[in-house]
């Protein structure tokens, strides 16, 4: 079954109306703890096996594991590292006391109105290890009760730590706090979300950046045996359906092992970002660092790094982009020997080898002063641009605007050009003259 059939299964068995509860007359404070007679059959042979215990505040209940696992071991972050992440968090969220990590299990994977998460698992820093705390909803009428145990511990810790956490997971959430009408939504101080900074490091190597994949790869972890995150909203409905609670304790393992592995990544991106020459592994990851120092504007950093990365010799595809980055930085700088280098090393049929010849042409057009040399460059692409069409290399409609762009710059080149050389041609006639009459 695919992810969008699973995704309207969710939003329909989430739209059920909710069972009631039964609540104890003397008091909530007083009512009965563990397995009510409401919730689906299996409940209690759940909690048995996982080792899990119902947990009641003013609204009801919800079960709730707690697990402490050795590693990975806390990381406290260099303040410039944070920056590079979260240019706007507050200094604060360099304390990695502070941190809640937060990963969550829903009913579909499109989000909305109609799906709702599950279960949530957090996760922090302590004893030299990390805590990890799940909240699961044993019928959807716990979902208050779940919601209110998520705000407790985020008022404890207000820095939230998520991967995807930002289009996906904290969205949902704040819907459905929402959606309550009664429970007003935490306010993290700050939000740091490792998918992107995972992008810019890695995409290029893997392909794939999903948090099996990295630990895989990155962190040299192996998860074994992992359920499907597809499946995961069928199981849950199965389970709400009467069927055996056993297919969902792979899916509280599933939701342990991503809280912990983004407590490694998040260690092992920060170390990276603080000094990258030093725990850089590659080229790629000194280029992926490149780029995030210069959209930070750190581009004397940025440089630096983009020199490092080429010299560790880039892939040919990532090469002629990270030339195009540093030339881009060279020039801004004023260093137009070494801009001229890298442009010259870019010609070819290539985006970057089109802008290479164009630099170039300006480069000798107006710093050089040189319009003749500009025009044979400007030649010169156009020659490139009719070859890569004919092989067709190169798409049609940036063919012919990249064409309609030269040849535009090629005539008002050699415009200039002759205009230089009547000059010059006039001056050496003044010249001569004068020679031949002193007086």
């Amino acid at each position: 079954m695919s992810p969008t059939i699973h995704d309207r299964f969710g939003r329909l068995a989430a739209l059920k109306p909710a069972r009631r509860r039964a609540v104890a007359a003397d008091s909530a404070d007083h009512a009965p703890r563990g397995i009510t007679a409401e919730i689906p059959e299996g409940s209690e042979r759940l909690a048995q096996i996982l080792g899990a215990s119902a947990q009641r505040n003013r609204f009801g209940e919800h079960l709730v594991l707690r697990r402490w696992f050795s590693e990975p071991v806390e990381y406290a972050p260099h303040e410039a590292a944070l920056r590079l992440l979260a240019p706007d968090a507050p200094k604060d969220a360099a304390d990695p006391q502070q941190w809640l990590f937060l990963d969550t299990e829903t009913t579909g994977l499109a989000g909305g109105t109609g799906t709702y998460a599950f279960l949530v698992g957090v996760a922090w820093w302590d004893a030299g290890g990390l805590e990890v705390e799940q909240f699961f909803m044993r019928d959807h009428s716990e979902e208050h009760s779940l919601l209110v145990a998520l705000a407790e511990r985020m008022a404890e810790r207000r820095v939230l730590v998520t991967f995807n956490g930002k289009s996906f997971d904290w969205p949902l959430l704040e819907t459905r706090y929402r959606m309550t009408r009664t429970i007003r939504p935490p306010a993290p101080r700050a939000h740091l979300d490792f998918l992107h900074p995972a992008r810019n490091l890695w995409r290029l190597r893997l392909g794939s950046v999903r948090l099996p994949e990295l630990e895989r790869h990155v962190l040299g972890w192996n998860r074994g045996t992992d359920v499907m995150s597809e499946l995961i909203p069928s199981i849950y409905f199965d389970f709400l359906q009467g069927g055996p609670p056993e297919p969902l304790v792979p899916i509280f393992q599933h939701n342990q092992m991503d809280l912990r592995g983004l407590a490694g990544l998040s260690s092992r991106v920060l170390s990276l970002l603080a000094d990258p020459e030093e725990r850089g592994q590659d080229a790629l990851e000194l280029y992926g660092v490149s780029r995030l120092c210069e959209r930070r504007g750190e581009l004397g950093r940025a440089r630096k790094l983009y020199q490092r990365s080429l010299a560790s010799e880039l892939p040919a595809g990532v090469d002629g982009v990270a030339r195009k980055s540093l030339a881009r930085l060279a020039k801004r700088e004023g260093d137009f020997t070494l801009a001229r280098e890298l442009w010259e090393k870019m010609l070819g049929n290539s985006r970057e080898g089109l802008e290479a010849y164009e630099q170039l042409a300006i480069y000798f057009e107006h710093r050089a002063r040189e319009p003749h040399r500009a025009a044979t460059i400007a030649r010169k692409a156009l020659a490139e641009l009719r070859e890569a069409n004919r092989l067709g290399t190169i798409a049609g409609a940036t063919y012919r605007t990249s064409r309609e762009r030269f040849e535009r710059r090629l005539a008002r080149l050699e415009r200039k050009a002759d205009r230089l050389l009547l000059y010059a041609m006039e001056a050496e006639s003044r010249s001569r003259a004068t020679e031949s009459n002193p007086s």
